[in-house]
C-alpha cells in the first residue's frame, strides 16, 4: 500500500516514518510513504502558497494553483494515480468502517491543509474524499494524516505480527468496544485478574469477553448499540 502526503511541512513525517510498525512495514515493502512539499509547485517566486480570503475574514487560505499542480504531479508518480483524501473538520468522520473502505485502495494521497484552510475550488475541482478525525480543529492536516495511515496500515496483510489482532480491536467486526485484557502478575497491588481468564475454559472465556464488551460499550458508548 502506498501513501503520498502533500503538505507544507514534510519534515514532520521524518521521525514518524522511522518508528514502530510503520518502519517495519516500510522495510518489508508492505507499505510505502512518500512526502511532497506543496511549496515546490508554486509559481510565486517567493514560494508563497496562500492569500487573503475574498469577502474578508481572519487568516489566509491555501491557493488553488500550487495544490492543483502538486496533486497532478504526484499522481503521475507510481503505477496508479491513487485516491485523493483531504484532511478537513468538515469531512466524513473517520471510524473503523471508513478505515476498512480506505484500506481497499492500493494508493492514497493525503492532502494536508494549514492556516484557515483551502480555497474551496480545490475541493470542487479535485473531488477529494474529505476526512475528519473528530469534532475538533487541528493546526494542520499532518497529524490527522498520520491517524489515517496508522489505522489503515493495520489492515494491510502482514503488517501486524498476529493477523487476528485487528479482528478483536474496538469497533472492528462486532462494532463494540474491546473487552479488558490482563497479563502477569495475577495480583498487582491488590488488583487481580478475573478468575475466568485463568480457568482454561475457552467457551467461558469467550462468553465473558463478549459480556464485557457489551457492558463497556453500554457504559461508555451507548450510541454504538443503536
Amino acid at each position: 500500500m502506498r501513501f503520498d502526503v502533500l503538505t507544507l511541512f514534510p519534515e514532520i513525517f521524518e521521525g514518524y516514518r522511522s518508528q514502530s510498525l510503520l518502519k517495519l512495514a516500510i522495510e518489508r515493502d508492505l507499505v510505502e510513504l512518500h512526502t511532497w512539499n506543496i511549496r515546490d509547485h508554486t509559481e510565486d517566486k517567493h514560494q508563497k502558497v496562500d492569500d487573503k480570503p475574498f469577502g474578508g475574514g481572519p487568516g489566509m487560505l491555501i491557493a488553488c494553483q500550487p495544490v492543483y499542480d502538486c496533486v497532478e504531479a504526484v499522481q503521475q508518480e507510481g503505477e496508479s494515480p491513487g485516491r485523493l483524501l483531504m484532511m478537513t473538520p468538515a469531512g466524513r468522520r473517520l471510524d473503523q468502517t471508513f478505515v476498512s473502505e480506505l484500506a481497499e485502495f492500493d494508493r492514497l494521497l493525503l492532502l494536508c491543509g494549514r492556516y484557515e484552510g483551502f480555497d474551496d475550488r480545490i475541493r470542487q475541482g479535485l473531488n477529494p474524499i474529505e476526512v475528519s478525525v473528530g469534532d475538533f480543529v487541528c493546526n494542520g492536516g499532518e497529524v490527522p494524516a498520520m491517524l489515517v495511515i496508522e489505522t489503515v496500515i493495520r489492515l494491510v496483510p502482514g503488517v501486524l505480527g498476529d493477523e487476528t489482532s485487528s479482528k478483536y480491536d474496538s469497533f472492528a467486526e462486532t462494532g463494540l468496544l474491546e473487552y479488558p485484557q490482563y497479563t502477569r502478575p495475577r495480583d498487582f497491588r491488590g488488583l487481580t485478574v478475573p478468575e475466568v481468564l485463568l480457568s482454561g475454559n475457552h467457551e467461558e472465556i469467550e462468553r465473558w469477553r463478549t459480556e464485557e464488551s457489551l457492558r463497556i460499550t453500554r457504559e461508555r458508548r451507548g450510541d454504538l448499540l443503536e
